[in-house]
């Protein structure tokens, strides 16, 4: 049997370094596949020795996308240590800057990151405006609204400047596209719309990327939160901060409503061959029976739980998002998260260290073995060694997948009536079965679906800050005296973040940090093989995928992108040779 090794490095359009070698067959279809992150992580090491409160500022550098998510995780594992309950208006507030930055995130990943995967630039040149209109109208016919652009003159602007662009040789951002890949299923007419809403998507994410700002004083890096509550009491006194921030929301909502899910449908259905290997009912689906499209991968879901909707307590309150474990895509079963099951194992990834080992008790101790430099000129991964910057998460001895999915898949299981309305809502207006949510297609569509959940629950949280305000309860710190709590502690802060699951642990002793670990989404799902040699989420989503050129791997960047790779939040830069790059010292007490 002949095989061919595919090497992808690095993979572009997400935030980070990633490579993905695979292994494809005589058919072109992928046999094997390993995911490495090709830079050094060691933000924790950076926390020890610091006083806990101090950890939020930090620990929101692990990544330029979720920094306001790590700053809150931080945060809350520090308020677990130390038994702080926030206030009702802290408690909203932190969902609304995490909520926009859903909102943000997933318009820029579907627009920006991952569209061009479905969407061919080129072939939008050859398209008739006026078709494209109607093909526009055709699609938000599906999600029952009316189109977001659906005149011909403005396709036929958008148009010209793309053309404008490829005539002079100066693609811009769709240069070195793998344009005319026959794997490209769209129209001419709906490539046209792809374009058009991408390039409008960049002037929405803007202002969606303001509402967190509104909160959180600024962004990218909030400063908002603090051990104990958040500082932003005059944005929560004035009506006209809150009126701002429903304002934005309202012209993102239309665009999400408008362009995001009818775009999603159009996608979706022109691929929907690639997700539909298993066609079973919501029945079947209920019963475990008949999951797994292309992209499909390990079929078990995880999800933290996040957006607290009351005020009885951290781990107690009702969830936006439900907690649980699916195993198998058997959504008739679901199972309580504990996070003692939680471990990292190191056995494939540069680090020291013989076993798994929780985060409590995790160690970040760089092993760096290198590459096998092979006779053709490329280095390749030592697949059978330590070939990834990322550690390997696994919860109660088992690979899992996190993120949009896992949170659908999860609600859906725990029989949420929000999330579960939603998703149904969604399949039926699409035509689709259950079984399309498990593979690439299914991944990108449930991100849409969230998006929409969390567009609605911001204006019902920004509702209750305002009524909560005008009652009179200005409340936003829990006062606590740093002396007087423990200074021998452990917190941890369990959540999710638009990629997934993510937690932060801290170990305090003597007032000062002395263990610090966090398992972040891009570490579940973008891990290497485990000790028993398990594929982690990235890996095991591109067994069995097709790839049509072998030169031009669109179905591998495709299935990968659909995770929304974030690998900041799993690396950071080291020298190669060891050598110190810089050392800084900050003088706190200085005078004006």
């Amino acid at each position: 049997m002949s095989k061919k090794h595919i090497v992808i490095d690095p993979i572009t359009r997400i935030e980070g370094h990633l490579r993905i070698e695979a292994v494809i067959d005589e058919n072109n279809t992928i046999v094997d596949a390993y995911s490495a992150s090709t830079m050094f992580r060691g933000i924790e090491t950076i926390l020890k020795g610091r006083d806990p409160r101090d950890c939020g500022l930090l620990a929101m550098r692990i990544c330029g996308v979720c920094t306001g998510t790590h700053y809150q995780r931080s945060i809350e594992a520090v308020e677990d240590a130390f038994n702080i309950t926030i206030p009702k208006n802290a408690r909203i507030v932190r969902n609304l800057i995490q909520g926009s930055l859903y909102v943000q995130d997933h318009l820029v990943h579907f627009y920006h990151l991952h569209a061009l995967d479905f969407v061919d630039v080129v072939s939008a040149l050859s398209a008739d405006p006026a078709k494209t209109a109607e093909e526009a109208r055709k699609w938000a016919g599906v999600a029952g609204v009316t189109p977001y652009t659906d005149g011909p003159s403005e396709f036929k602007e958008i148009q010209d400047r793309v053309a404008k662009f490829v005539k002079q040789g100066r693609l811009g951002i769709f240069g070195n596209g793998y344009w005319g890949n026959k794997h490209y299923k769209l129209t001419p007419e709906q490539n046209l719309i792809g374009v058009a809403h991408y390039l409008k998507a960049l002037d929405i994410q803007r202002d969606l990327a303001k509402m967190q700002a509104i909160f959180g004083g600024k962004n990218p890096h909030p400063q908002s939160i603090v051990v104990g509550g958040v500082t932003c009491v005059q944005d929560i006194e004035n009506p006209a901060r809150i009126a701002l921030f429903n304002q934005l929301l309202a012209d993102g909502t239309k665009f999400i409503k408008q362009a995001y899910l009818p775009d999603v449908y159009m996608a979706g259905t022109m691929y929907a061959d690639e997700a539909l290997d298993s066609k079973a009912t919501f029945t079947e689906l209920m019963q475990g029976k008949g999951v797994g499209g292309t992209g499909g991968g390990l079929l078990n879901f995880m999800s933290y739980g996040d957006f607290r909707l009351d005020d009885t307590g951290f781990y107690h309150s009702a969830l936006l998002f439900p907690s649980g474990i699916v195993y198998d895509g058997d959504i008739s079963k679901v199972q309580d998260v504990e996070h003692e099951k939680i471990s990292e194992d190191v056995t494939h990834a540069w680090y020291e260290g013989d076993k798994p080992l929780h985060p409590y008790d995790g160690q970040t101790i760089p092993k760096y073995t290198g590459l096998d430099k092979r006779s053709d000129g490329i280095a390749y991964l030592k697949t059978d060694e330590k070939y990834s910057w990322i550690k390997s998460p696994i919860y109660n001895d088992t690979r899992v997948e996190v993120g949009p999915l896992a949170r659908m898949v999860v609600g859906v299981a725990r029989k949420d009536e929000r999330i579960t309305r939603y998703v149904m809502d969604f399949l039926k207006r699409g035509n689709l079965p259950v079984s399309v949510l498990f593979s690439t297609i299914g991944r990108t569509a449930a991100r849409a679906v969230e998006t929409l959940i969390m567009a609605d629950a911001l204006v019902e949280w920004s509702n209750e800050l305002a009524a909560n305000a005008a009652a009179g309860d200005l409340r936003t710190w829990t006062e606590f005296d740093f002396d007087k709590v423990s200074m021998n502690t452990k917190g941890v802060g369990l959540a999710e973040a638009p990629r997934g699951s993510l937690g932060h642990w801290v170990r305090i002793a003597n007032g000062l940090v002395t263990n610090y670990q966090a398992v972040v989404p891009s570490t579940w799902n973008a891990g290497p093989r485990d000790y028993k040699g398990r594929m982690g989420a990235y890996e095991a989503s591109l067994i069995g995928t097709k790839v049509a050129d072998p030169n031009q791997p669109l179905e591998i960047i495709r299935t990968i992108h659909s995770f929304d790779p974030c690998i900041a939040c799993a690396v950071h830069v080291v020298d190669t040779k060891g050598k110190e790059l810089g050392v800084y010292k900050i003088d706190t007490q200085c005078s004006i």
